[in-house]
């Protein structure tokens, strides 16, 4: 059976007050609050929002609330008990109800506008100003910064209502997407793949709002009913939540001069994040130009291996928009993202999204963000030409940074000690023209096995495979033959050893739409059991687990959830 999560109360922060002495609001006593703002935070309505860092705004909170799940394995790392999460004044807060918080803990968040560009190219419709000033956070509320076993965490809430960026929208978020956060989130970090991290989930007994969603069934590309959906608040934790469009919506203010304290507030802005996110590489003392320099080096890294990592293991942002690029290199948006299963290079989830920000097509989309965030860096350097020389060349390397990390992950996956750029070419042809499921062929390779009948538990045989079955196992054999030579010949082979590396790399769960729907489906209706289930399984995505979850868990899509509404693609993630 699946083993319940754990329940240790034992040690750790178990109330919120021991939680409220560790507060450390680094952003808010460093940066600059709009002067515009109220002080109280009554701030949900929409409107303009010309200077300064942040928004202070009281969150709204959801009616009846009701415990979830929470992480688990994040709590230990936090130093938190376990049953703080269901205690009622931790509920209280993280399901946004920040009346009684005890000092020095606020009782306001913050919000913070940002702007967008997609594949470098800057956008102000989205703004209902026309003007790019009132774009930013919407429907999510960072509400406390601390500092937890000598790490500075931010906790910020998903779903906590109306803030001046939400664009006449109600900032709710419902159960449904954040399900899906929260168990994203979970998933991704027990990857190894740089992350938000998901704190807890808490969802409202009596509230619900309408969105549109898909019938049962549904084929149609676009949601076609309207239905009343449970709200809920997830928290998500990041060093930061300081993104690429951040840096762009200070950048462009400076570029334009539009007002007096634009330049310095762009270079307030830059020298928190470093502090924030790059203090272990930057050293404080540098000038200012050699920390940016330092900081766009590190960034071009980060991200390229966070791309390289989605690839690894089947992940697609869906919209990697500037605005969804943290500039600490870790994955921050789970709003239209998919897991392919059925190999499709061109696979996108979200049907507003295209094929620009498809499965491939994602380190195209970074170096677009990445050309962005050295754009905005450049005022602060129009004194220094050698210095913007320096950046154009970090800029113009990001290609070949990428390229590299995609090579070595495609070698690691194969479990090559070289990149072979035909073998893998002649792979993904037989990939596709057969039809195989992307994590269960790599993870059955990861065996090394002798002739191709394990690797053909991920086939879906498509066409081409059913035209000529024959043809296509000699051309399968062929190819085995042609990878085994090549590991075989590594000085250091050894079977096992290899099979182990290899499975450290190709994990034998993944994300699959079609078994997470009834998880939010059945939630809906107060039934959390296989929520917490599918949270037990995608956090050891690399263990063999017990024969009962494989038999539920490891396997090809059924067919007849390809092409359903809600299962297969989505056209929002409210």
């Amino acid at each position: 059976m699946i083993k319940p999560l754990s329940s240790d109360t034992s040690s750790g922060i178990t109330t919120l007050d021991e939680l409220s002495n560790l507060a450390d609001y680094s952003f808010l006593e460093t940066l600059n609050c709009d002067p515009d703002a109220d002080e109280n935070g009554a701030e949900q309505a929409p409107r303009q929002v010309f200077t300064g860092h942040y928004v202070p705004v009281t969150p709204t909170p959801i009616q009846d609330p009701e415990y979830v799940a929470h992480s688990t394995s994040f709590f230990r790392e936090l130093g938190f008990a376990d049953n703080l999460a269901q205690s009622a004044e931790f509920m209280q807060m993280f399901s946004g109800d920040m009346a009684q918080v005890p000092a020095p803990m606020r009782n306001t968040g913050w919000a913070t506008g940002y702007a967008l560009s997609i594949y470098g190219t800057e956008y102000y419709q989205q703004c209902p100003f026309g003007t790019g000033n009132g774009y930013g956070d919407g429907r999510a509320l960072s509400v406390l910064e601390a500092v937890l076993n000598g790490q500075r965490w931010e906790m910020q809430l998903k779903g906590a209502g109306r803030t001046p960026y939400c664009r006449g929208a109600d900032g709710r978020a419902v159960l449904r997407s954040s399900v899906r956060e929260f168990l994203a989130q979970e998933h991704m970090q027990a990857l190894g793949v740089p992350t938000s991290r998901s704190l807890s989930l808490y969802v409202s007994k009596t509230e619900t709002v309408n969105r549109q969603w898909y019938s049962e069934g549904s084929r149609s590309q676009n949601p076609d009913r309207v239905i009343a959906e449970p709200v809920a608040i997830s928290t998500r934790v990041a060093p930061s939540f300081i993104r690429v469009g951040q840096l762009e919506l200070f950048g462009r203010r400076a570029r334009k001069e539009e007002h007096p304290e634009a330049l310095k507030e762009l270079e307030m802005l830059v020298l928190h994040l470093i502090d924030r996110e790059y203090a272990d590489v930057i050293d404080s003392q540098l000038e200012t130009e050699e920390k940016l320099l330092l900081l766009a080096q590190a960034f071009r890294d980060r991200l390229s291996s966070l791309v390289a990592n989605w690839i690894r293991v089947g992940y697609c942002q869906g919209n990697f928009n500037s605005d969804n690029c943290a500039v600490g290199g870790f994955t921050l948006d789970y709003g239209p993202f998919g897991f392919c299963e059925l190999f499709n290079p061109r696979f996108q989830p979200w049907t507003g999204g295209g094929l620009h920000f498809s499965f491939y097509n994602q380190p195209v989309a970074a170096e677009a963000n990445f050309h962005m965030f050295c754009s905005a860096l450049k005022p602060l350097l129009a004194s220094h030409p050698t210095a913007l020389q320096q950046l154009d060349e970090i800029q113009v390397g990001f290609a070949q940074t990428i390229q590299a990390k995609m090579e070595q992950m495609w070698a690691s996956k194969l479990g090559l000690e070289h990149f072979d750029g035909a073998l893998l070419d002649e792979l993904q042809t037989l990939m596709l023209e057969t039809a195989v499921d992307y994590t269960i062929f790599f993870r059955e390779l990861s065996g090394i096995p002798e002739d191709i009948e394990p690797l053909k538990k991920s086939f879906y045989r498509g066409p081409a495979y059913r035209e000529d079955p024959d043809a296509m196992d000699l051309r399968w054999s062929q190819w085995l033959t042609k990878w085994r030579s090549l590991i075989e010949a590594a000085e250091s082979y050894n079977r096992d050893s290899l099979s182990a590396q290899m499975k450290q790399v190709n994990p034998k769960y993944s994300w699959r739409e079609w078994l997470v729907v009834p998880a939010y489906q059945q939630a809906s209706m107060g039934n959390y059991e296989l929520v917490r289930e599918l949270q037990e399984v995608m956090t050891q995505p690399y263990a063999e687990q017990s024969q009962e979850v494989e038999d539920k868990y490891y396997r090809l899509k059924p067919f007849e959830h390809f092409e359903v509404g809600g299962m297969s693609h989505y056209s929002c993630s409210s």
